[in-house]
């Protein structure tokens, strides 16, 4: 017996120490549709496409468990404690909070009474006694001298004899299986990814059949109860150890009361319906393995199962009662998760987790482009402008127009473009006061340049031998889209660096046709405004370098590749 609890600790702690080994996952990847069934890809792909809010329901593991605890039967006597009991199931979630469970027990109930019983005569099990034979009697009653109670045993009532005394036990062998729903909440949680503590409630039905035994014969004679006495409350524990090692055989081999109108019966076992409530907490050890402490109340009616429905009235006045017994299993538990292609039971994940993850690091949330406006035209956008500039004035960093001579007068309205401070004030065409001579009289400003409309542009830095487009590269690239958009009389130059070989005049190639595809299909530019330019020297391999194109310069905007058989291979 050593040996085995040793061999079962030694089993547990290696299950445990694997399980905290290894690491809990916290949710899912939403884009891996291998994880959804083929009944709901319809709405994964509506999600995926954002066209629908919610996404699929992922297909999920199930739970295999196996437990072992005390059972115990609440009856008509005491039963006794720790008692017991085992079981296994299978679990299946059906959303986030409620889950199936189909639930197979076996348990074996015992009990021992201290006290004598005077009304046993009604219980078959027990057979016609002394006691019983009262009943012959025309006018039967109970005369109690000091400790003993005697009956009545002549008919002229002078002669009395003893009670026989009984003490009830009984063992009771019940099983059930029943369908179960469990709830549980806790898996939502507003302030953390998951918790590895699970609380749940339970309740179902089922059925349940159990056959109980008394222990009255001594081999093939019945127990002379009468040389036991019953005890006081205190010492009732230490009265029934010694009833049970050295007075009783623990056969039990008389089949108890059976009441066939209550219920199926089946020789000496009977069946019936029951429900079952009750409350567990189970541990993740991890994505797997977990561990549950749960305790549940089946409630029957039947009031045999504990091979006893007579409750002890006045001497002599059997009652019966009409409380039917319930049973209880308390017990521990280890549950497996078992499913390919498939998430841990939903009542694990927080349902939650998508939404937060998307609202930090969006990845399949629709968000709109990002439109930077520039009412007046000045190239800079009115989120930084400080002026609405009317259209030809050339302007500062600040969308401020300029005024060389510091005179009031833009520019762009200036006849008298440099004029003396000595000179000034001057009028509202930015003459001064002073006779000016031949060459103050420049009296327009040249026109800004595309450099200067669209300002230096940023480049894109691509991953060694690639030409993939990074979320960081196409948001610089949005940003290039606004300011081409918003002067659309400024050509640009995406150039491409390195020729040494010809790998590196495809890779070059490659990835100015990336930038400038993207900037037509997904920005919405004309390929008309782009000059296609690759295999250039000067600059860093793996950069693209996006320009203003000078007044004048042309080139053109669709370019075959170099080497295509390559960029296959």
């Amino acid at each position: 017996m050593r040996s085995r609890a040793y061999s079962l600790a030694v089993l547990f702690s290696l299950i445990t120490s694997f399980g905290f080994s290894q690491k809990n996952g916290n949710s899912y990847d939403l884009r891996d549709s291998s994880l959804i069934p083929s009944k709901r890809l319809p709405q994964y792909t509506e999600f995926l496409n954002g066209t629908y809010n919610y996404p699929a329901k992922p297909r999920s593991q199930w739970e295999v468990g196996f437990k072992a605890g005390s059972f115990q039967i609440n009856g008509d006597m005491p039963a006794q404690f720790l008692s017991p009991g085992f079981g296994f199931h299978v679990r299946k979630s059906l959303g986030y909070a409620i889950s199936a469970r189909l639930e197979y027990m076996y348990g074996m109930g015992k009990g021992y009474n201290y006290q004598e019983a005077r009304n046993f005569s009604k219980n078959p099990a027990w057979g016609t006694s002394i006691a019983s034979q009262a009943q012959r009697y025309s006018a039967p009653r109970a005369v109690q001298v000091g400790n003993t109670v005697n009956y009545v045993s002549s008919k002229d009532g002078s002669t009395t004899t003893p009670f026989e005394k009984i003490f009830y036990n009984y063992k009771s062998k019940v099983q059930d299986v029943t369908l179960q729903g469990l709830i549980n909440i806790n898996n939502i949680q507003f302030h953390k990814s998951n918790s590895s503590l699970n609380t749940y409630a339970l309740v179902g039905m089922g059925v349940q059949v159990y056959e109980t035994k008394v222990n009255a014969l001594n081999g093939d004679v019945k127990y002379n109860f009468n040389t036991l006495t019953q005890p006081t409350y205190k010492d009732r524990k230490s009265f029934i150890k010694n009833m049970k090692n050295n007075f009783l055989d623990g056969t039990f081999e008389t089949p108890a009361q059976i009441r066939s109108a209550a219920s199926a019966t089946s020789g000496n076992k009977t069946y019936n319906f029951v429900g079952t409530f009750g409350f567990g907490v189970a541990y993740k050890l991890n994505d797997r393995i977990n561990i549950a402490f749960e305790d549940r109340w089946t409630i029957t009616r039947d009031d045999l199962l504990d091979g006893q429905a007579w409750q002890e009235g006045a001497w002599g006045d059997p009652v019966q009662t009409r409380e039917f017994d319930t049973y209880n299993f308390m017990s521990l538990g280890l549950n497996i998760n078992l499913g390919k292609n498939a998430v841990q039971p939903l009542y694990w994940l927080n349902p939650l987790d998508y939404a937060y993850a998307e609202l930090r690091n969006p990845r399949l949330m629709n968000i709109p482009k990002p439109v930077l406006l520039d009412t007046d035209g000045d190239g800079v956008t009115d989120q930084f402008d400080r002026e609405q500039t009317p259209a030809g004035c050339p302007v500062d960093t600040h969308g401020v127009s300029l005024d060389t001579d510091g005179d009031g007068v833009p520019d762009c309205r200036d006849k008298e473009l440099i004029t003396p401070t000595n000179c000034q004030p001057v009028d509202v065409d930015g003459v001064g006061k002073c006779k000016c001579p031949d060459d103050c009289k420049v009296a327009v400003a040249p026109p800004p340049t595309c450099e200067q409309k669209l300002g230096p542009l940023p480049s894109v830095a691509f991953k060694e031998n690639s030409n993939k487009l990074s979320d960081i590269n196409k948001s610089v690239l949005a940003t290039v889209a606004s300011r081409v958009r918003n002067n659309p009389g400024c050509n640009v130059v995406v150039v491409g660096y390195c020729a040494g070989d010809k790998r590196e005049q495809q890779r070059s190639w490659d990835r100015v046709n990336a930038i400038i595809t993207h900037m037509v299909e997904k920005e919405g530019i004309s390929r008309d405004r782009f000059i296609f330019s690759y295999g250039q020297q000067g600059g860093d391999c793996n950069t693209v370098d996006i320009r203003a194109a000078i007044d004048g310069e042309t080139g053109p905007n669709r370019v075959d590749p170099p080497h295509p058989n390559l960029r296959k291979n």
